[in-house]
């Protein structure tokens, strides 16, 4: 099984930290006072930084959330030290708000009051507040996690794309659900092989991989709709040994064109765990907020420094942030399961998901405190906690979590989670368990728990659960690569697994159609008795059922030479003789074609198989 407890652990070393950490005290970033609202007194607006906050980035924008930029007049943004700001009103997409957009930053451990006039003429009214900026902890020295070369049996490697080495798909289980689509996941951090995107059939065969660079990580792949159109999302970028990641998410098409880039904004970078997109154009991102901090009212260093879990709702196409909430105005650091380490930045919340939901509401699932927390649309206050030191429910048999991932709230109101119970260990098993909640009572009561029993499966991190439209339950048990499928009675519908030495954050099932704009690619050899071996694939293409093999003397001259059936992502087969030239076309089950690869030179036998190469040689 997989060695490593991949990101959802704190690794870094405090000395590798960067300069921040230098003599005497951080500031102070634990104030009494959590219970913050972004909603404003007297109008119909929230806003961020939320009034009253110490956690607000020095890059920060002031968002106006609530009414349109035509009612929003007059802002300014004076500093205690820095002065009066310039800036500039840009509105959202939405037509709902507008962020005022300073020229230049604000000054750390300043405090920032900000005025506005808020309405439409004679029933505008001036409003004020003011928040304090944080203290930044730098994170330019913190290093990411390696991913040491896979043995030569867990990957695959093709003609047709010279390079690329895919992760092996074992099933082990036979897909018994074949309307639940495709698999789609990531190989990630901290394992071996090169990271991407996967897609896969049921089957294990391999649909699509985009194989990223050495130090670039792919997590999160998922599908979801964006200006109507079902488009893939995920997130890249680098996974910092501190357990969160710094990148950016990405909207592809069918065609693998990228249509939107969502980056994280007030100085933050998008971090992996969570990219949700909401009706309208806007974005749900997790961001993580390092800060310096004196710790020493838990027990931690007074020079210290502390990661301040964040969500932001962006404007996917202006990129312009709409509405922020800190974990630290609203969840005192004494819910944490953790304590401040003396070698590195104390991740005390660890947010790891985000679910929208349709009246506004935000729900929210954090790692370290062993809760979730449904978040009340604008002021973001927390309505209610579940599981945890301080549940609102009373914790029925079998639903209290442990370093858990993936809250969702499903539609009749039950919650999901996957709870890996690990690292350090506080359950036999990861589990995938859906939970009732009652609120005339407060009681919450275990609905169901998957677990995988053969091998018994304990994730020291990362993993996810996935319900179905039939009410099945796909589950990604992370840093243990399985992905498996549960009926509503538990009984297990289908099981893979990529190798046990890699990694993966979350995998989901789903319909896929996918053409890419780019040719099929092909491949051509000669042996040694006058044949040609031809090879060819179409890297994220659906719905290929055959190839048909074009082949002659030149690259204008090709004629049909043989049909053969797909056999797996890259198909192979000999044409019985000497060609100069071929080509192959994908059809689909009706014989159309659906692309043309370009026309590529066979290579001589003795090019391809040099003396050294040639077991007739030996």
């Amino acid at each position: 099984m997989a060695a490593t407890a991949g990101i959802g652990l704190a690794l870094a070393a405090w000395g590798s930290a960067g300069a921040d950490a230098t003599s005497g005290s951080a500031p102070a970033c634990l104030t009494a006072g959590i219970n913050h609202s972004a909603k404003l007194a007297g109008v119909p607006v929230d806003v961020s930084p939320t009034p009253g906050t110490d956690t607000a980035a020095p890059d920060t924008q002031i968002s106006f959330l609530g009414v349109s930029a035509a009612q929003i007049h007059d802002v300014s943004a004076v500093g205690a030290s820095s002065g009066p700001h310039s800036g500039h009103l840009e509105s959202y997409s939405q037509g709902d708000g507008a962020s005022f957009v300073p020229e230049a930053a604000f000054t750390p451990g300043e405090r920032v009051t900000v005025g506005a006039v808020i309405g439409a003429a004679k029933d505008a009214k001036r409003v004020s507040y003011s928040f304090e900026v944080d203290t930044p902890y730098s994170t330019a020295a913190v290093s990411g996690f390696s991913n040491p070369a896979p043995p030569a049996s867990d990957y695959q490697t093709f003609y047709t794309l010279p390079g690329v080495q895919a992760p092996v798909m074992t099933v082990t289980a036979a897909d018994r659900d074949p309307d639940a689509g495709d698999i789609f996941t990531t190989n990630g951090a901290g394992g071996a092989g090169l990271s991407g995107e996967l897609i896969y059939t049921p089957q294990g065969r391999l649909i699509w991989f985009h194989q990223l660079s050495t130090g670039t990580t792919a997590n999160d792949l998922s599908v979801q709709t964006y200006d109507g159109q079902r488009d893939l999302t995920f997130w890249q970028g680098k996974v910092l040994s501190l357990g969160y990641g710094q990148g950016e998410d990405f909207v592809v098409n069918s065609h693998y064109q990228t249509v939107a880039t969502v980056k994280g904004g007030n100085g933050l970078k998008a971090d992996l765990h969570e990219f949700q997109i909401a009706p309208h154009g806007v974005a749900f991102i997790t961001a993580y907020n390092p800060m310096r901090c004196n710790l020493g009212s838990q027990d931690g260093p007074r020079n210290g420094a502390i990661l301040d879990a964040t969500v932001e709702e962006i404007d996917i196409k202006t990129g312009l942030v709409r509405w922020e909430w800190h974990a630290l105005d609203h969840v005192g650091v004494s819910e944490s399961e953790t304590s401040p380490p003396s070698d590195r930045a104390w991740d005390w919340f660890h947010i790891n998901s985000i679910d929208p939901e349709s009246d506004g509401d935000v729900f929210i699932s954090a790692r370290n405190t062993w809760a979730g927390y449904q978040l009340q649309a604008g002021s973001g206050a927390i309505l209610w906690r579940l599981g945890g030191l301080k549940s609102s429910f009373k914790m029925g048999p079998g639903t209290e979590t442990a370093w858990q991932h993936d809250g969702r709230i499903l539609a009749d109101g039950d919650v999901t989670f996957f709870d890996d119970g690990s690292t350090p260990p506080r359950h036999a098993q990861s589990r995938a368990i859906t939970v009732a909640l009652d609120f005339k009572t407060h009681q919450a009561h275990l609905v169901s728990a998957d677990v995988h029993s053969s091998p018994p499966l304990l994730a020291a991190s990362q993993g996810n659960m996935q319900t179905l439209a039939d009410g099945n339950t796909l589950v990604g048990f992370g840093a243990e690569p399985v992905i498996s499928e549960y009926a509503k009675n538990g009984s297990l519908l289908f099981d893979a697994h990529l190798p046990y030495e890699m990694i993966f954050y979350r995998a989901y099932r789903f319909a896929w159609s996918g053409r890419p704009l780019t040719a099929p690619a092909a491949a051509a050899s000669q042996n040694n008795v006058g044949e040609t071996i031809v090879h060819m694939s179409w890297n994220g293409a659906t719905g290929v059922a055959a190839w048909r093999l074009l082949a002659g003397k030149s690259a204008g001259s090709l004629t049909a030479q043989a049909t053969v059936q797909l056999s797996g992502f890259e198909t192979s087969t000999i044409l019985p003789n000497r060609y100069g030239y071929v080509a192959v076309e994908a059809l689909n089950s009706a014989g159309h074609v659906l692309g043309t690869s370009h026309a590529v030179p066979v290579k001589s036998y003795a090019a391809e198989y040099p003396p050294s190469r040639r077991s007739d040689d030996q």
